[in-house]
């Protein structure tokens, strides 16, 4: 029997791929972090399920769990908010399984920062403005950053920062930046993006503490980087009418005429 890793979104119950919402339907038990996966998700669950919500547990409280289950034949699905390849937890629990041979599959969700980049409504690569993005966080009581992750040494790239887990160091994260994109740097953050409640504060590096004051200290991510204002950018020459590229030769002398 395998335990099914599975990316739940980033919160709008309908952001999930069709193998996660199967999966969930064909385990009979479920383990869902729910401090942050919607509930609505549960209803994927066949009839009799044994869900548990894991968020009051410890990872050896987690792992017992799965080993029962595992021992009991049953399929399960573990699921995680967002993606799991970026602050999931999910890494110390295959650490555990392997140890006792457990089988597992992961199954990738809708990432938050891409559903705060749709609430927003913009690409976070726009042609000569920013071609990186720098998925990145603070310290935490959780989890302490390498030596060398930190947020002067990621602006220097001048890259697109989403910047996850740190909306409580609002205030040091605007004195890291403004030397680096300056004070009119456009800046956002995001509550919750795609949940019922969504609220989004757009504003200026100078600007973003003020206007975000009032938000909840949870559950954001930050944008930082001039694409967020999106409004004067090149065009990439992907579609231009002179570009010569394989599906779309741009005359009778071009390098793919004649190639499969």
């Amino acid at each position: 029997m395998t335990v099914h890793f599975i990316g739940a979104g980033p919160g709008a119950p309908d952001l999930i791929t069709l193998r996660g919402r199967d999966l969930i339907a064909s385990s009979p038990v479920c383990l869902y972090a729910g401090s942050l996966v919607p509930a609505a998700l549960l209803d994927h669950c066949p009839p009799g399920a044994w869900i548990v919500n894991t968020a009051p547990l410890t990872l050896d409280e987690i792992v017992a769990i799965i080993r029962e289950a595992h021992e009991a034949g049953h399929d399960i699905a573990r699921l995680h908010s967002g993606d799991l390849s970026v602050w999931s937890a999910m890494g110390e629990q295959i650490r555990r399984l392997k140890a006792f041979n457990i089988p597992y599959s992961i199954t990738p969700g809708v990432p938050s920062f891409a559903a705060a980049a749709a609430a927003l409504e913009v690409e976070l690569t726009l042609p000569e403005l920013g071609q990186s993005l720098v998925l990145t966080r603070t310290p935490g009581r959780a989890s302490s950053m390498p030596p060398g992750e930190n947020l002067p040494a990621f602006a220097a790239t001048g890259a697109t920062l989403a910047i996850h887990l740190s909306i409580h160091n609002l205030a040091k994260i605007v004195a890291d930046l403004i030397p680096h994109y300056g004070p009119d740097c456009p800046a956002a953050v995001i509550w919750r993006a795609s949940w019922p409640d969504q609220r989004i504060v757009r504003a200026t590096l100078a600007t973003i503490e003020e206007a975000a004051a009032h938000g909840p200290e949870r559950t954001a991510i930050i944008l930082v980087g001039p694409v967020l204002d999106n409004g004067d950018f090149a065009e990439s020459s992907l579609y231009a009418p002179g570009y010569d590229r394989r599906f779309r030769p741009s005359g009778t002398d071009s390098q793919f005429i004649g190639k499969e």
